[in-house]
């Protein structure tokens, strides 16, 4: 079973002045993003703007970031939407180029049923070879996949992960308890890590992991280490930043407290807009 790591970036989609896709700055950040902890970069999800990235996009980037990754850290393509069918062509787009895994978004807007999701998810399982993490995350999707849904899922023998979105610690508990041995459950939200840790989760797929990424590793390893007391210590000394860089829609503060730090990512695409001035001054002050 390919293991994943512990620290996951949901990495964002550097763009050109022309809001092009910039090939040279996604090298950059790929490098930056190893430098500083990451175990599995995770490319072509919401925090890379996937919903106005074309399909012949994301397929560059899948096949861009495996090669600069290669031997160096795992790359998970994010491949789920709304339609099982363009799911099940983009996964196999992506297993063609070279990624170590696929994301599965929970469908949006159409609302199926569970029972449609089960289907959903088993279909696309089926049509690769490749590891599975399901992603679970009602704030988006508007509608929330049941821990029930997820335990039946996971007895896809390459539907390996979730990760849980949906700011509630109960499913990760009961799904650690419950799934079968090997299953692994991420959180999806930063300032969760450590509770979602505590409950026996396995890690997180984070934003925050962009700018201070060997801290969010060291809050980890701390405390699989036993060392609980410094763990607590260092999520209360990151939950500022944990929590602020949702200020506004994601991934604008990242994206604006990135090319702060010099890495440069460019600005996001409409119907997202930049920082305005409040926001800026906001994020700045996180890393004061």
């Amino acid at each position: 079973m390919t293991d994943f790591g512990r620290l996951l970036t949901a990495m964002v989609t550097p763009f050109n002045e022309d809001l092009e896709v910039d090939f040279e700055k996604t090298t950059q950040l790929v490098n930056h993003l190893i430098q500083t902890g990451t175990d599995t970069i995770v490319v072509g999800g919401t925090t890379g703007e996937s919903p106005t990235l074309s399909k012949e996009e994301k397929v560059a980037l899948f096949k861009h970031v495996a090669q600069q990754a290669k031997g160096k850290a795992k790359v998970i393509a994010g491949t789920g939407s709304n339609s099982t069918q363009a799911s099940i062509e983009l996964t196999r787009k992506a297993e063609e180029a070279g990624v170590d895994g696929i994301m599965l978004v929970v469908p949006y807007y159409n609302k199926p049923s569970q029972e449609g999701l089960y289907q959903h998810f088993k279909a696309i399982a089926e049509s690769t070879t490749l590891p599975v993490m399901l992603y679970n995350i009602p704030g988006r999707s508007a509608i929330n996949m049941q821990v029930e849904t997820i335990l039946r899922l996971a007895q896809i023998s390459n539907i390996t992960s979730v990760k849980e979105a949906s700011g509630d610690l109960t499913p990760v508990a009961v799904l650690v308890d419950k799934a079968p041995v090997g299953f692994k459950v991420y959180t999806g939200d930063d300032k969760l890590t450590l509770p979602t840790l505590s409950v026996g989760g396995h890690g997180v797929v984070s934003v925050a992991s962009h700018v201070i990424g060997q801290q969010m590793k060291s809050l980890i390893e701390t405390y699989v280490k036993g060392d609980v007391q410094t763990a607590a210590s260092l999520h209360r000394k990151y939950l500022p930043v944990f929590e602020g860089l949702f200020i506004t829609s994601n991934p604008v503060p990242v994206k604006y407290a990135l090319n702060k730090k010099g890495i440069e990512v460019g600005s996001v695409r409409l119907p997202l807009v930049p920082a305005n001035e409040h926001e800026a001054k906001f994020i700045d002050n996180l890393f004061e």
